[in-house]
């Protein structure tokens, strides 16, 4: 599981360097696809396979799940990570997240974000916010 948050830049070719934490787990080879939010997310192999199980099980006949095929599968990029520990971030990547240099690294589960330090700080939430979102996904019949 990827969890925790660090500040990292990227090098002057769109390089990130792989956290020591994340090496291990993440392997040789990586995905990197657009996420929801204005940013990225990074898969080891078997986390991306169950990610796209997931996705092809949504009935192809809905113009959405094209959509979302179409955004995460098509929008995905296999990365090598080299005996540096460097992944190049895709220059289309990079765009679509509006990423230059300075970057967030967020461990969520079962991958792990990469944000443009600019758009993170844009999106944090107050505790209210969280606290508020929270009562409505028990609301929904949801524990967290």
């Amino acid at each position: 599981m990827y969890m925790g948050e660090s500040d990292h830049s990227l090098d002057s070719k769109g390089r990130l360097i792989i956290p020591s934490r994340f090496k291990d787990e993440l392997g040789d080879k990586i995905i990197i696809t657009r996420a929801i939010d204005r940013c990225l997310c990074i898969y080891d192999l078997k986390a991306w396979e169950d990610f796209v199980s997931r996705l092809n099980k949504l009935p192809s006949i809905s113009e959405q799940t094209r959509k979302l095929r179409r955004h995460f599968i098509g929008g995905s990029f296999e990365v090598e990570i080299d005996k540096q520990g460097r992944a190049l971030i895709p220059a289309k990547l990079r765009e679509y997240a509006r990423i230059n240099k300075d970057i967030v690294l967020s461990g969520v589960g079962s991958n792990i974000e990469l944000w443009s330090k600019e758009e993170m700080d844009a999106c944090e939430m107050e505790p209210e916010d969280i606290k508020g979102i929270a009562e409505d996904l028990f609301r929904e019949g949801y524990e967290i």
